[in-house]
C-alpha cells in the first residue's frame, strides 16, 4: 500500500506515438488536506475511490489505497467534491520494466503535461526518455489535489 513514484514535467509530445493506451479522466477531491487526500476518479466508464497519505521527506513515497466503485456512485460523489474538477487525458508508455503515465491536462490546467513513473523502491533505476523534462517529485504545486485548487492557468 506504499506508492513509490517520481514525477516529471514533459518537454515534448513525442510520447504520444509511444503510447499503448489512452484514457479520459475526471477527478475531484472530497478532502485535499495535505496530511491525507480522498479522491474520486472517473476513468473509462469506471469509478474509483482513492485515499493517499502524506508524502515522505523525499516526496517519492506515500500510503495509497484505491478501490473500484460503482460508476454511477462515483459520478454522484464527484458532485460533492471540493473546488475544481480536474480533466485530463492519460497516456500509458512502457519503458522496459516500468510504465510512464503521462497526463495531459485540460480546462484550467491546459498546457500542463506531467509524467509519473511508479517504482519498486526509491533507488530503483529507470530509463529517462528524451521527452522527459525537469523532475518535480515532491513539489506540491504539481500534486493533482493542489491543481484542483490552484489551476496551472492561475500560476502565470
Amino acid at each position: 500500500m506504499i506508492e513509490t513514484e517520481r514525477k516529471f514535467l514533459v518537454n515534448s509530445t513525442e510520447f504520444i506515438n509511444l503510447a499503448t493506451n489512452k484514457s479520459e479522466i475526471s477527478q475531484g477531491y472530497l478532502n485535499s488536506n495535505s496530511e491525507r487526500t480522498v479522491r474520486i476518479r472517473l476513468m473509462n466508464n469506471k469509478g474509483f475511490l482513492t485515499i493517499k497519505g502524506k508524502s515522505n521527506e523525499s516526496g517519492i513515497s506515500r500510503f495509497e489505497w484505491e478501490k473500484e466503485i460503482d460508476f454511477n456512485e462515483a459520478q454522484s460523489l464527484l458532485l460533492l467534491c471540493e473546488e475544481y474538477i480536474l480533466s485530463k487525458t492519460r497516456y500509458i508508455i512502457p519503458a522496459e520494466k516500468h510504465i510512464y503515465e503521462v497526463d495531459v491536462f485540460h480546462g484550467a490546467n491546459d498546457g500542463l503535461i506531467v509524467a509519473e513513473i511508479e517504482l519498486q523502491s526509491e533507488d530503483d533505476l529507470f530509463i529517462k526518455p528524451q521527452w522527459l523534462g525537469k523532475e518535480v517529485t515532491g513539489d506540491k504545486k504539481y500534486y493533482n489535489s493542489y491543481l484542483s485548487k490552484q489551476p496551472y492557468s492561475s500560476w502565470k
